[in-house]
């Protein structure tokens, strides 16, 4: 639990159980598995990259990102809606907090 907000931080142990319980969460994000290593080692993933988005999905919402196999890559916070990930073509559309490769 973040102090600042109260609101829960994902870790890649978490969002990897999420994943594995099936499609309940409606915080995934899809990108293109040609960015999938650059986002696992905690690159950001920007707006173009985004092949999929959950509807649910609102700015500074906690989210998972996946590739298009549905691996999970990272944990961060969207820094835009659902919305405007499918809409826009420039900009950081996930700040990702930790990949799956800096978790070792």
């Amino acid at each position: 639990m973040r102090p600042t907000d109260g609101l829960f931080s994902l870790s890649i142990a978490g969002a990897k159980r999420i994943a594995d319980m099936g499609g309940f969460a409606k915080c995934f994000v899809t990108v293109r598995d040609d960015v999938a290593s650059f986002i696992a080692e905690g690159g950001d993933v920007f707006a173009v990259h985004v092949v999929k988005v959950d509807y649910a999905i609102r700015a500074k919402d906690e989210v998972i990102v996946v590739d298009e196999k549905g691996e999970v890559l990272a944990v961060g916070h969207a820094m835009l809606s659902s919305v405007e990930m499918k809409a826009f073509k420039r900009g950081v559309a996930v700040k990702v907090r930790r990949g799956c490769v800096e978790e070792g």
